[in-house]
């Protein structure tokens, strides 16, 4: 069914026109303001909610924005020539040749996303569960979502089988589906979808006449650098668009600058048509500065595959660390394959936990870390996971320190695990899933 938001006719700051949309702050944003508050309360936090690769800039890349500061005039809608032509080269080196003619860019991915699923009209398929702002963004801009589960241990990718009966049935119904998201590697849960998968689901697209968008922002974030990333562009070129950003494999997040590949065809010639209209409605045009550092950057110097590298072995070791302590309490833990994201499932544990603690969902669980214990992470339902499901997202990107000379110490130190203020954020975490799972003693008999 079409996941929609509620609409009101009031609220506290006034009136609310009759029949205006409702749209709720993001919970990924939410729970960064929620441990803010935790903070200022004088509570002792670990902040595993928020995906924000919690690492600083290279000096290179700000030397970048510093030389494209004095760039104020808008420019192309999609993009500067030189930005084009270095995204299409990032993808090219990765086995999907690009004209720069294809390449569009936005503010963050996340505004191309949201430009894309406004073009393709129609229901949009998304995995479940799959990041937050998929649902949301299909609401706000086309007719709805319609959510797919994933295959067991496959997050980001929607079961091909299960994809084509739900496509098919939503059509026998008169409704338009006109395209299905992935992410590869997945956010929430960490995992990579299999190429056997991905080929199917390309199949399916192309029996079905789904546009595929992929979302591979985390691409460059596989643990294992030797395994290659299934991108559907590679099985379905006419109908695939991929988006990336340089949010998370160069923790630049509040730069917002990102890029979209369209594909060759007429399916990409009027995807690019209506996307640029979109965009030049909205953004104009991709702030300049951002763009010429941008372009640096996906030109991939030295220095900065290093620090890719880097980044990349520093979120495998700490995820891998923290999915241990979660397994240590009896936790079910996917092994996390790219990211920085955890998705352990405390079913076996439901029973403790509902006579401890008064937990039935998973939203009671996470109010339980939080509130009790100053944990931040989200439920799975926040994600599309079933409320009753005592699934959570972890991120651990925001352990590696609080300041800069603590985090460029975690990318240089070959294991960042004995680092004082990584170590005791470990083991808080044990303490609090040990204080939270651990059965309540039994009362000592009255003696007389």
């Amino acid at each position: 069914m079409p996941v929609q938001n509620e609409s009101t006719e009031a609220t506290s700051t006034g009136s609310r026109p009759s029949g205006a949309r409702r749209v709720p702050l993001s919970p990924t944003l939410a729970i960064n303001e929620a441990m803010a508050r935790k903070r200022r309360e004088g509570v002792r936090v670990l902040p595993l909610g928020f995906g924000e690769a919690g690492l600083p800039i290279h000096p290179a890349l700000a030397r970048e924005l510093a030389a494209g500061s004095d760039r104020g005039a808008y420019g192309p809608v999609a993009g500067s020539a030189a930005l084009r032509a270095a995204a299409a080269g990032y993808w090219s080196r990765r086995g999907l040749p690009t004209e720069p003619g294809m390449v569009v860019s936005g503010p963050g991915s996340k505004a191309l996303l949201f430009g894309l699923v406004m073009s393709l009209g129609g229901e949009i398929v998304i995995p479940a569960p799959s990041w937050v702002s998929y649902a949301a963004q299909a609401t706000m801009a086309a007719e709805g979502a319609i959510q797919v589960a994933t295959p067991p241990g496959e997050g980001g990718v929607p079961s091909p089988a299960l994809l084509a009966d739900a496509v098919v049935r939503a059509r026998s119904q008169g409704r338009s589906v006109a395209g299905v998201v992935v992410t590869l590697p997945d956010n929430p849960t960490g995992t990579l979808a299999s190429e056997q998968t991905v080929r199917r689901l390309c199949e399916v697209a192309r029996e079905l006449d789904l546009v595929i968008v992929s979302d591979e922002i985390y691409r460059d974030l596989v643990h294992d650098p030797s395994r290659d990333v299934p991108s559907p562009a590679a099985y379905a070129p006419e109908r695939t668009v991929v988006t990336t950003a340089l949010s998370k494999h160069l923790a630049a997040g509040g730069w917002r600058i990102g890029v979209a590949r369209l594909p060759d065809g007429p399916i990409g010639e009027t995807l690019r048509t209506d996307l640029l209209g979109v965009g030049s409605e909205i953004w104009s045009s991709a702030p300049a500065p951002m763009q010429h550092a941008a372009a640096f950057a996906f030109s991939e110097p030295p220095e900065l595959v290093e620090r890719v590298d880097r980044s990349r072995r520093l979120h495998a070791t700490v995820a891998a660390a923290v999915t241990a302590r979660f397994e240590a309490v009896g936790a079910r833990v996917p092994s996390p394959e790219g990211a920085f994201y955890v998705y352990p499932d405390f079913e076996p544990l439901r029973d403790r936990l509902r006579a401890d603690h008064g937990v039935r969902t998973g939203a009671d669980l996470t109010e339980l870390l939080l509130e009790r214990h100053g944990v931040g992470v989200l439920p799975g339902a926040a994600f599309g996971d079933a409320e009753e499901a005592l699934r959570m997202r972890v991120s651990s990107s925001l352990l590696y320190g609080e300041t800069e000379e603590q985090r460029l110490a975690a990318l240089a130190t070959p294991d960042p695990l004995t680092l004082p203020w990584i170590a005791d954020s470990l083991d808080r975490l044990s303490e609090v899933l040990a204080a939270v799972t651990a059965p309540t003693p039994l009362a000592a008999p009255a003696t007389c």
